[in-house]
């Protein structure tokens, strides 16, 4: 029988006690608590494994030894010491205005202070947390541990909602703050979240707690290697081979392609966890992590700001965007990074004092999933409408249907807000790349040649697209089209696709109107570029009489044929 998948369990006793697969971090843990700093920050994207951190934490202080035999830790720390432990997890706590936060968090000081038979004696919310740490530490004789889980999201679930949002940073700026009078009570803090946001007090009043978000020696704290997915899912792994009949290798590619790219050093890379638990619990690759949130604040203010281009290709940062956010002036790319849509590819140290960060989509789940999201805030179909949409413009393309694609590719234009237009022919190019990236293709933009320089070079699975853009206030939309498609065939634009299928694709953009050309591939060759003579059957061009060329490559003869 396989072993139980812990697919959203958060307690780490309930996990261990149903003999549940864990991916041993404890060597990680037994670091962090052997080292002087009292105080840590950690961010992870949702869904990332923190709770179940945090838990794991909460059992190593409380010493709990019987969990943790057979891990790491287990004969490495001192289980006599037990120390008192209040954790707190904001994903249980209401935080809708924020008189209902100070509500919540005095009602979970009270139960913590009843579950250690503490009466407390004050009555405001900053009162109690502090003779509550204060006493625990007096009636164990050690000092407490702190674990909070989710500490920003009272702001991250209310960044459209500006009164909202200031209300509940002054609660945590208040409650936050108790922590750093209490410092002679308190052996240790732990908090976790997906955002590091400036002018709250618990990163500037609690004598800078040491944020290990990209930290080299806890890169893989979260979410699970190359082998420990191969250590832990060996059972699931042959199981899925065995079942789907598939090669292990390509399995593991499949799954590393699928989920795998997320990194915090730029070495060390991690899969997403969720998402590989649920493909082996369903045995299928889908978005599952991708679908659990809607990240309907984040994709609207790419589109409000205009900033989706970006995130086409890599993006530099330097160490700044991960000092801290500012509320009032969202950064997209910081959100995007903090989120887990954005992780780091590289870095590279410009000299002791600065790093360049190179940062990038992790994987295949989060850029099919994403810009999926992206084509139906921009296009207003719904989300579940997308997938048809996107599927009817990939056939239009394949089918070479002009007056279908160009249809779709009216209305895309057609959901921009005016005022975003700019009348260049780069920006509609860069537009145009994001469509096509939102279709599934792979663009490449500025394709050098012999010849020239081709706009965009479309590739998805056996298709190429040789496109050219062109823009113009003044002329007309069909002379665009005419010196479009012209270029391409004139420059020879296709002639290193030719071991795929090819379609030429003339795009133009003429003031506010979109029009499109779609033409199969006809290829003449000169005869001097003639040889011999030899019959093939080319993939898709099927059975031809072709000759070698003097370069070596396979070519047409001379006279006209025309693609399937």
């Amino acid at each position: 029988m396989l072993q139980n998948l812990p697919i959203g369990t958060q307690s780490f006793e309930k996990l261990r006690k149903r003999a549940g697969i864990y991916v041993d971090k404890t060597q990680y843990i037994l670091q962090m608590l052997n080292t002087t700093g009292t105080v840590y920050f950690l961010s992870r994207p949702r869904r990332f494994g923190k709770s179940l951190l945090i838990s794991t934490l909460e059992a190593v202080f409380r010493g709990r030894k019987e969990l943790f035999e057979g891990l790491y830790i287990y004969d490495k720390w001192d289980w006599n010491d037990k120390f008192p432990v209040i954790h707190l997890d904001f994903g249980k706590e209401s935080h809708s205005t924020g008189e209902e936060l100070t509500l919540s968090l005095t009602d979970f000081v009270d139960a913590t202070a009843r579950d250690n038979q503490i009466s407390l004696q004050k009555h405001t919310l900053t009162g109690k947390f502090s003779e509550l740490i204060q006493q625990l530490h007096e009636t164990t004789g050690q000092q407490v541990v702190v674990l909070v889980d989710e500490y920003d999201k009272p702001i991250t679930d209310h960044l459209s909602n500006q009164e909202v949002l200031e209300a509940n940073k002054t609660v945590l700026h208040d409650f936050y703050q108790v922590l750093k009078a209490a410092d002679d009570h308190i052996r240790f803090i732990f908090l976790t979240g997906v955002s590091k946001f400036s002018g709250l007090s618990v990163f500037s009043a609690l004598n800078n707690p040491h944020d290990i978000t990209i930290s080299e020696d806890y890169a893989a704290l979260c979410g699970y290697t190359q082998d420990e997915l191969e250590k832990y899912f060996a059972e699931h792994i042959d199981n899925y081979t065995h079942e789907k009949n598939v090669s292990r290798q390509d399995l593991l590619d499949d799954i590393k392609r699928w989920y795998d790219g997320y990194s915090w050093d730029g070495k060390t890379s991690v899969y997403n966890p969720f998402s590989t638990l649920m493909f082996f619990a369903e045995r299928s690759f889908d978005n599952y992590w991708f679908r659990t949130g809607t990240p309907t604040f984040l994709m609207e203010l790419l589109k409000s700001r205009n900033q989706i281009t970006p995130i086409l290709e890599n993006k530099k940062a330097d160490s700044g965007l991960f000092e801290g956010y500012d509320t009032a002036d969202l950064d997209e790319i910081a959100l995007l990074f903090q989120t887990g849509y954005l992780t780091i590819k590289d870095v590279n140290s410009i000299d002791p004092e600065n790093k360049e960060y190179t940062l990038g989509i992790p994987n295949s789940e989060v850029r099919n999933a994403f810009f999926r999201r992206l084509l139906s805030a921009y296009s207003h179909y719904p989300v579940s409408s997308v997938q048809r949409l996107i599927l009817d413009m990939q056939q239009q393309i394949y089918n070479s249907d002009t007056s279908g694609l160009e249809q779709n590719l009216r209305m895309l234009l057609a959901n921009i807000p005016y005022i975003l237009h700019q009348k260049n022919e780069a920006y509609y190019h860069s537009m145009f790349l994001v469509w096509m990236k939102m279709l599934g293709f792979e663009p490449q933009g500025e394709v050098p040649t012999s010849t020239g320089r081709i706009d965009s070079v479309l590739h998805h699975a056996d298709l190429t697209v040789v496109a050219e853009i062109k823009y113009s206030a003044k002329k007309g939309a069909e002379k665009l089209l005419n010196e479009a498609m012209t270029q391409i065939r004139d420059r020879r634009y296709y002639e290193r696709y030719l071991d795929r299928k090819v379609i030429l694709m003339a795009v133009a953009f003429a003031g506010k109107e979109v029009r499109c050309r779609l033409e199969g591939l006809e290829i003449q060759f000169p005869q001097s570029l003639l040889v011999q003579e030899k019959p093939c059957v080319h993939p898709y061009w099927g059975q031809v009489d072709a000759k070698t060329s003097e370069n070596g490559f396979s070519r047409f003869r001379e006279s006209t044929f025309v693609g399937k």
